[in-house]
């Protein structure tokens, strides 16, 4: 295969991609980053970061009860090498309130707070009209077949350090 230059001189074809894996890879990632711009768009518009979303919807899931801290982490879609200062934000926006087993000091447990329920029940309407945007393209069946796939590929490479698809 050749491809013409500019000066009208062929030179041989670059492949696109050195596997089959490298290409699958880097196709993931693009798709990841066309998704991830229509996400950041929204939760932008609430001042949060689809991370923080994530442990707030956590909560809701978990009230009334309290989450401590590791469990939330653990639950996270993506890793939170810096929880507390992700909470220390949520917190301060008076979003999340936390605070220390008696029995146990060293475990801080986290609870939504009636305002950061107020915000999640404000931006729902808009979180479903944006992952309509992002997949509704794709049939359901499409849908399930790329979720099966996905989870496929991330098996070998899961640990026990994630347990939010355990449910």
């Amino acid at each position: 295969m050749t491809r013409r230059k500019t000066d009208g001189k062929q030179e041989p074809a670059i492949p696109a991609f050195d596997s089959t894996e490298q290409e699958t890879f880097l196709n993931l990632w693009r798709t990841y980053d066309c998704l991830k711009a229509i996400e950041e768009q929204l939760f932008g518009q609430y001042k949060l970061t689809a991370q923080q979303y994530n442990a707030l919807r956590l909560l809701q899931a978990a009230a009334p009860s309290p989450v401590p801290t590791l469990a939330l982490g653990r639950r996270l879609i993506t890793r939170a090498p810096d929880i507390t200062r992700m909470l220390d934000r949520l917190e301060k926006r008076g979003l999340i309130q936390r605070t220390r087993r008696v029995e146990n000091r060293r475990v801080v447990e986290v609870e939504l707070t009636e305002e950061g329920g107020e915000l999640l029940t404000s931006m729902a309407d808009s979180v479903r009209e944006m992952h309509e945007r992002q997949l509704s393209h794709l049939t359901t069946q499409q849908q399930e077949e790329f979720v099966a796939l996905l989870r496929l590929a991330r098996k070998p490479h899961e640990d026990s350090s994630c347990d939010w698809l355990e449910s």
